[in-house]
């Protein structure tokens, strides 16, 4: 009554209160799973398993630069190693990865000069 003199609409606060709360416990999975840590872990791991995996004069003049959607990107120093990697060691470094890593976390390597 008193809302209706003074002209505010309570009813969206009504209906908050009456609707039944989740669980804290329900939430926390739902919550853990949008925040996809474990895949964070990984790709946060990529610089340490590049070093460890990759031939030591290769990891000189390529690094690690980020990984979107299944694909590692990589800079090259110059464009005589990008050549080098592209066409000599492309797979073996794939494969180095995924042997570390997973085939899911490294699916495709894109080698660019930067």
């Amino acid at each position: 009554m008193l809302a209706a003199w003074r002209g505010i609409d309570v009813r969206p606060l009504e209906i908050a209160a009456r609707s039944a709360g989740r669980p804290v416990g329900q939430l926390i999975p739902q919550v853990l799973a949008g925040l996809r840590l474990e895949e964070r872990v990984a790709e946060s791991q990529i610089q340490s398993v590049w070093q460890r995996t990759i031939d030591p004069l290769i990891a000189q003049h390529a690094q690690p630069a980020g990984l979107v959607r299944g694909t590692l990107f990589v800079n090259v120093d110059s464009s005589t190693w990008l050549s080098e990697i592209v066409r000599y060691r492309r797979h073996e470094i794939l494969e180095r990865l995924q042997l570390a890593v997973g085939k899911a976390m490294v699916q495709k390597i894109s080698f660019r000069v930067g």
